[in-house]
């Protein structure tokens, strides 16, 4: 997906909700339990129920990989049922040596229809570089992220080749940046990282940022959107758990909506586009 058509797809919507569905079968209504096709199901519910209150959504693959050959199929059918004017984005945190990333970028972006992945930057510029070589395609590097580890490496002071000490995250933003261009690098920043996005976007003013941690992980949208947003707006928030578990009843796709639409509606009050 091209970046404009992505820019269009959030002034038309008015709203940069990424919809995450991190389906645990476990957690599926009881109803649906025994269907046949329960976790397909139940997602197929959550789009029909949100995709004109969102622009994105983004498949935890893990979720589908812990059920083997049967999960993959389940993944393959979500993201043929997503429509086309959405953003489909593969939370897989690929990355290794250049060969093996060229055939995980064709698992993704050629076998599975995804317009995304996120990817580990720590391997270096050859390990990203094959995800980089598709037209249309994001590759979504992690930056800062929300977990507790975060501040294990990210938050490392260390010495850039050029510039001023600094932390390590910042490091890899800056270097990555020069990588590809603000229409196919996007980079991950927790919504619990918000107030460090201010000096993020001194290093990247342009690019989208995908903000994971709104939601049960407590970041605020208000701040994610005061201190993230750029002229094109520039975000993707997700929103997991707090809208596809909303209910856990029959009811639980309305209910999806209801959340979904209370986030539509916030965002729309940050836009200024």
């Amino acid at each position: 997906m091209h970046r404009n058509i992505l820019v269009e797809q959030i002034r038309q919507k008015r709203n940069y909700l990424c919809v995450g569905l991190d389906t645990d079968l476990s957690r599926i209504p009881p109803h649906l339990q025994q269907h046949p096709k329960a976790v397909f199901e139940f997602n197929k519910q959550i789009i029909d129920a949100t995709k004109d209150l969102c622009v994105s959504y983004k498949i935890n693959t893990a979720f589908y990989e812990a059920m083997g050959a049967k999960g993959w199929d389940i993944m393959e059918q979500t993201i043929n049922y997503i429509p086309a004017t959405h953003l489909k984005i593969a939370d897989a945190k690929r990355a290794d040596i250049g060969n093996t990333s060229s055939y995980y970028a064709k698992a993704f972006f050629e076998t599975l229809p995804f317009d995304a992945i996120t990817v580990a930057p720590y391997m270096g510029e050859d390990s990203v570089r094959p995800f980089l070589e598709y037209e249309n395609k994001w590759t979504i590097v992690l930056g800062l992220t929300s977990n507790k580890g975060a501040a294990d490496f990210e938050m490392l002071k260390v010495q850039g080749k050029t510039e001023k000490t600094g932390y390590l995250y910042e490091q890899v933003l800056l270097t990555v940046s020069k990588w590809g261009t603000p229409n196919n690098l996007m980079f991950v920043v927790g919504a619990t990282q918000a107030k460090q996005l201010a000096d993020i976007r001194k290093i990247i003013p342009e690019h989208f940022l995908l903000v994971p941690g709104v939601g049960f992980q407590g970041g605020s949208l208000e701040e994610v959107s005061e201190y993230g947003m750029n002229s094109d707006c520039g975000l993707l928030v997700n929103a997991s758990r707090a809208i596809i578990y909303a209910g856990n009843n029959e009811q639980f796709a309305t209910e999806a909506r209801s959340i979904a639409q209370q986030y539509q509606s916030e965002m729309n009050s940050y836009l200024p586009i």
